[in-house]
C-alpha cells in the first residue's frame, strides 16, 4: 500500500506546483481594489500568502481578516512535531532493538498504509528508517528551539487552513518515515545495526544544510535585534551574509537540502519519499517567490543578482 501513501505526497505536490504555477501566470501581487481580495482569488492569495507576504493581498474583506492566527504560532507545528515524531520513535526503537511491539492503533495505520509484511527488507532499511526518523526529530527540536529563543516574530499572520495543514503535516512526515518498514517489524529478532555509505553522506549533507539554515535564521533574527541582543524593531530589513548572499530565502533552500538528505539517508531508492521531497521543492519554492517578490518590491536597492530559492537556478 506505499503506493497510496506516495501518490498522496505527489498529489500535494502537484497542488502546490499549480498554485506556483497559477501565482507567476497571474504576475505575482494582484492589483489593489477598492474593496478587493474577494471572490475566489482573493481566497487563493489569503490561502498562499503568510507573514509579510499577506500585503499583496491587497485589502481582504472582513470575514477573511477573522479566519487568521498569529504567525508565530508557527512554534505549534514543532511542538507538535516533538511529541509526535519523539513517540513513534521511542516506539520503534523498542520494536527494533527491544523486540517490542507497537501499539495496536499505529499497527492498524502501519498495516494499511505501509510496507507489505511479506516483502523483503534487509537491516539497513530498518536502520535507515529509525535514522531517518530520529533526523527529523531532531530537527524539529532544533527548529523549536529556534522559534522559542532564536526568531523574532513581527505581527504577522497566517490563515487558520494553513495553520491546521501544518499541524497536520508534522503528524504526516513522521508517520510515512514508520511506514517505510515492513508491517511485522522485526518478528522479534533484534535489529543489526549495519552503517552504509548513503547513511553517512546522508547524515553529513544533514548536518551541513542544518548549519546553514540556523545560520540564515540568526542573521534574520539580528536584524531586529540591537548589539546587546535586545529586540529593537519588528520591521524588516534586507538580510546579508552566508546563503543570503545568494538567494532571498536561504534557509527554505536549506529545508528543502535536509529532506534529500533524508532520502539519501534511505538509500535513494524510496519512491516515497522523494514524494515528499517533491511536496518540500514545490511548497517552499512557492513561500520563497513570495518572499522575493516582497523584498523586490520593498527594496529599491536590494540586490538584483539574488534567485528567490536556489541558487543560480530560481
Amino acid at each position: 500500500m506505499l503506493a497510496v501513501l506516495a501518490a498522496a505526497w505527489a498529489l500535494l505536490a502537484a497542488a502546490f506546483l499549480a498554485a506556483l504555477l497559477l501565482l507567476r501566470r497571474g504576475g505575482g501581487t494582484p492589483a489593489r481594489r477598492p474593496g478587493g481580495g474577494g471572490g475566489l482569488s482573493g481566497l487563493f492569495q489569503d490561502l498562499i500568502r503568510y507573514g509579510k507576504t499577506k500585503g499583496g493581498c491587497g485589502q481582504r474583506p472582513a470575514w477573511l481578516r477573522l479566519l487568521q492566527v498569529p504567525k508565530r504560532w508557527f512554534t505549534h507545528f514543532y511542538v507538535v512535531s516533538v511529541l509526535w515524531n519523539g513517540f513513534l520513535l521511542i516506539w520503534l526503537f523498542r520494536a527494533e532493538f527491544l523486540r517490542g511491539s507497537l501499539p495496536l492503533w499505529i499497527q492498524h495505520v502501519h498495516h494499511a498504509l505501509g510496507r507489505d509484511s511479506q516483502s523483503e527488507d534487509t537491516d539497513s532499511e530498518h536502520f535507515s528508517a529509525l535514522l531517518v526518523l530520529l533526523l527529523l526529530w531532531l530537527h524539529s527540536c532544533r527548529r523549536l528551539a529556534e522559534c522559542l529563543w532564536t526568531s523574532v516574530f513581527s505581527n504577522g499572520v497566517i490563515h487558520i487552513v494553513q495553520y491546521c495543514f501544518g499541524l497536520g503535516y508534522y503528524i504526516a512526515i513522521g508517520s510515512t518515515v514508520l511506514c517505510q518498514v515492513p508491517t511485522n517489524v522485526r518478528n522479534g529478532k533484534e535489529l543489526s545495526v549495519h552503517i552504509c555509505w548513503y547513511h553517512i553522506v546522508g547524515v553529513m549533507i544533514y548536518i551541513w544544510a542544518s548549519l546553514h539554515q540556523h545560520r540564515c535564521l540568526v542573521i534574520l533574527a539580528n536584524l531586529r535585534k540591537s548589539k546587546s541582543g535586545k529586540v529593537v524593531s519588528l520591521s524588516h530589513s534586507v538580510p546579508f551574509g552566508d546563503w543570503f548572499e545568494r538567494v532571498s530565502c536561504p534557509h527554505y533552500f536549506a529545508e528543502l537540502l535536509i529532506y534529500v538528505s533524508m532520502a539519501i539517508t534511505l538509500g535513494f531508492h524510496n519512491v516515497t519519499w522523494w514524494c515528499v521531497v517533491m511536496y518540500v521543492l514545490f511548497n517552499q519554492a512557492l513561500a520563497a517567490v513570495l518572499c522575493h517578490e516582497f523584498y523586490q518590491k520593498n527594496f529599491s536597492s536590494y540586490p538584483k543578482h539574488r534567485k528567490a530559492f536556489i541558487p543560480f537556478v530560481f
